[in-house]
């Protein structure tokens, strides 16, 4: 039996993450630029606006996200007064996110310039492909899901 050698940009796991950091990089330096945000506080913006009363634990849960990362960019929105927080009934020791008026305008804003980069990265690519993709990545996340760590 012959051993496959690791030859590191062959790696999957690590293609990915390289893939998934430069699409990252390239619109968290457009959402800064444009509209002052982080990628973290974009993505609270953005599961807040689809989720109204949302809980930090729940964000974390959807964005796969760690806790520390969810609470800044949830401080940094308050301060800004882009999200306010409320007591949560089902959970005491949780609060509620929702949009202020200001953060609904900031993602009717956002949102069109979201679309419009994921248009200028993916649009080139067939429709039937991209629907596989997302199919494929839906399904690797789901399986390293199973599989978990050693």
């Amino acid at each position: 039996m012959t051993s496959k050698s690791l030859i590191l940009d062959d790696f999957i796991p690590y293609r990915l993450s390289v893939t998934s950091n430069v699409v990252s990089d390239v619109i968290a330096r457009a959402y800064e630029a444009l509209f002052g945000l982080s990628i973290p506080e974009w993505r609270v913006i953005a599961v807040v606006a689809e989720n109204d009363g949302v809980t930090q634990q729940a964000i974390c849960a959807v964005t796969r996200m760690d806790k520390v990362t969810i609470s800044r960019a949830a401080i940094a929105l308050v301060d800004r007064g882009l999200i306010a927080r409320a007591p949560n009934r089902a959970d005491r020791r949780s609060r509620r996110l929702a949009l202020t008026k200001a953060g609904q305008r900031l993602y009717a804003d956002v949102a069109p310039k979201a679309l419009e980069f994921e248009s200028r990265i993916f649009d080139h690519f067939p429709p039937d492909e991209l629907d596989r993709f997302m199919t494929m990545l839906r399904a690797i996340e789901a399986r390293a899901l199973d599989v978990g760590a050693p």
